[in-house]
């Protein structure tokens, strides 16, 4: 997600007669990009954030604010857009002097309070500080009565729209702008418990994260309650208010647990709904196997309609997709799927910090090659993985500041997974994706963590892969490659290789190579070799008289062979 916001995107574009079809992650991760839409593109592009931007919205203070729980009271006015909003958040102030937290300074501020008193505040841009008296309890409350329209950053951070001349609401708060529409600690490692409540006209239904507890009604507005019991970082939480019709399903999980699968689309979307979305039971239960029980159980899992038209959301437990993408013809379950492994990869284990981004959206991306090899076999892994190559060569994969959004996030990072796989081995590498998510469930992760949970479990030292793939390499490998074979008795052949490696993003990678050696009858083998050096020489005996020796035949690496 992410893209200023992000996304996985499958696009069906009518453009001059013709249907265009695109899958890609917002400035373009890409899986099948059949025909680039330049002014969606540049669009794209328009709304990211750099580092910089990033770091300048917080201060150090709140990485030591600990926020435990957000109740947030939302009237919505559609007809005025404008909100009515009365936030009060349980925080642990312990060891500072002032409450920082994120808020845009365009509302009206109606109270403001600390345990039930009064206190002076600032809010400036889009810092709120409390300023209190006196020195500050262990935990305080903190009480934030508001109103005003809300500033719409980003894709749309908090969107008065229509359809059908109908008001349709919606949130996209990733990655910093929560703080457009309620006051919080907008940083992801600050995760905390909500109790989200949504009025709105009666004739809405009106959706967030969590469970729902209750629908109150009270004269000609309704008021919905959501909560969630597991923890939710900040640009996670989402409101959507329209005139759903919902439908549900359900999920088994092995332990014969049975969790709600609850989709929110407008009358005409519902059919095709149906014909789309039927997916999700199976793939829970995929990913579950594949990396541990879907982590949100109690709750449910969700997808909601909105009318963001360039993709879709991962908001916890509530993914939203663009009306676009509902068309009834199974076009976006690549789409649908990256969603869906972000409640592993994103919401349940979240990124510490933003420069952290591959964390989220590689794993990800990766997941829906994993989802494809599940339900057939490798074959459908190597293809998938195909369609994300590129050449990433603007900067590493962690910490990409301009580049934050843009496919190297996403499709490098997914095959740096695919590497890491292997490197260590099938039963290695489902070994660490299944610790990580154990360990750092319902926590936060950063880059090194990962790494030290991958040396744990294979008991190797990956420095150098780190190194090369995520913190200093731009770039691919790309390598000269040559053969020749000497025979040196009956059915015994000398195959001779050389590789020098030509990249100038590294000066020179590390890794497994696998060699096919086809022989003239039909006959072929793989041999496996490992690249330590910039220029290497190989000589490895064989049975089968070569005729072609191919470099890494399935496509393990991301990487360019020149034959010479």
């Amino acid at each position: 997600m992410k893209r200023v916001i992000r996304y996985s995107i499958i696009a069906v574009l009518l453009a001059a007669g013709v249907l265009v079809y695109i899958s890609y992650k917002t400035s373009i991760p890409v899986t099948r990009l059949v025909t680039e839409a330049p002014e969606l593109i540049n669009t794209l592009k328009s709304a990211s954030l750099d580092a910089e931007d990033i770091e300048n919205y917080t201060v150090k203070e709140q990485k030591i604010l600990d926020v435990l729980h957000y109740d947030l009271n939302l009237d919505l006015y559609p007809d005025r857009q404008m909100i009515k909003g009365d936030a009060v958040i349980k925080v642990v102030t312990r060891g500072i002097d002032k409450i920082n937290l994120n808020f845009y300074d365009n509302f009206d501020i109606k109270k403001v309070t600390l345990d039930g008193a009064g206190v002076k505040y600032e809010n400036k841009g889009s810092r709120f500080t409390i300023i209190p008296t006196g020195k500050l309890k262990d935990t305080s409350l903190v009480e934030i009565v508001y109103e005003g329209k809300p500033e719409s950053l980003g894709f749309g951070s908090f969107t008065f729209g229509q359809k059908n001349g109908k008001s349709f609401i919606y949130t996209m708060s990733e990655p910093v702008f929560a703080s457009t529409w309620y006051p919080c600690n907008d940083i992801p490692s600050d995760k905390a418990l909500f109790d989200i409540k949504i009025s709105n006209d009666s004739s809405k239904v009106s959706v967030s994260n969590g469970r729902l507890v209750s629908v109150t009604a009270n004269g000609s507005r309704k008021t919905y309650h959501w909560q969630t019991v597991y923890p939710m970082a900040t640009y996670l939480a989402a409101i959507y208010s329209a005139d759903y019709k919902s439908y549900s399903d359900t999920y088994v999980s092995a332990s014969k647990t049975k969790m709600p699968i609850v989709y929110y689309v407008t009358p005409e979307k519902l059919e095709s709904a149906k014909d789309d979305f039927y997916i999700h039971p199976e793939a829970i239960a995929v990913f579950s196997k594949l990396f541990g029980e879907y982590p949100f159980i109690k709750e449910k899992y969700g997808v909601a309609e909105f009318l963001w038209n360039n993709g879709a959301l991962e908001n916890q437990t509530i993914t939203g997709i663009g009306s676009v993408f509902i068309s009834g013809m199974s076009m976006q379950k690549d789409l649908l799927i990256h969603e869906l492994a972000h409640s592993w990869w994103g919401n349940a284990v979240s990124l510490a910090d933003w420069k952290d981004l591959w964390l989220n959206e590689g794993f990800a991306t990766y997941s829906t090659a994993l989802y494809y090899e599940a339900l057939t076999d490798k074959r459908a892994l190597f293809s998938t993985m195909s369609g994300f190559k590129g050449n990433f060569d603007k900067c590493p994969l962690y910490n990409p500041d301009k580049d934050l959004f843009g496919k190297l996030v996403y499709n490098k990072g997914a095959w740096v997974l695919h590497m890491l796989r292997k490197e260590v081995g099938d039963s290695t590498f489902f070994k660490i994706l299944r610790k990580y998510y154990s360990d750092y469930k319902y926590k936060n992760a950063t880059t090194a963590d990962f790494k030290n949970v991958c040396e744990s479990v294979s008991k190797k030292k990956l420095d150098f892969f780190f190194e090369q793939w995520v913190f200093k390499g731009k770039g691919i490998i790309e390598a000269d490659f040559s053969w020749s074979a000497v025979k040196q008795g009956e059915n015994n052949y000398l195959l001779k290789i050389d590789i020098s490696q030509t990249q100038d993003g590294f000066p020179f990678y590390r890794f497994p190579l696998d060699l096919k050696v086809d022989a003239p009858e039909g006959k072929s083998e793989v041999k496996t070799i490992y690249i330590n050096n910039k220029n290497a020489h190989f000589e490895i005996k064989t049975g089968i008289m070569p005729q072609n020796v191919t470099p890494d035949p399935e496509g393990w690496l991301l990487a360019k062979f020149n034959k010479k």
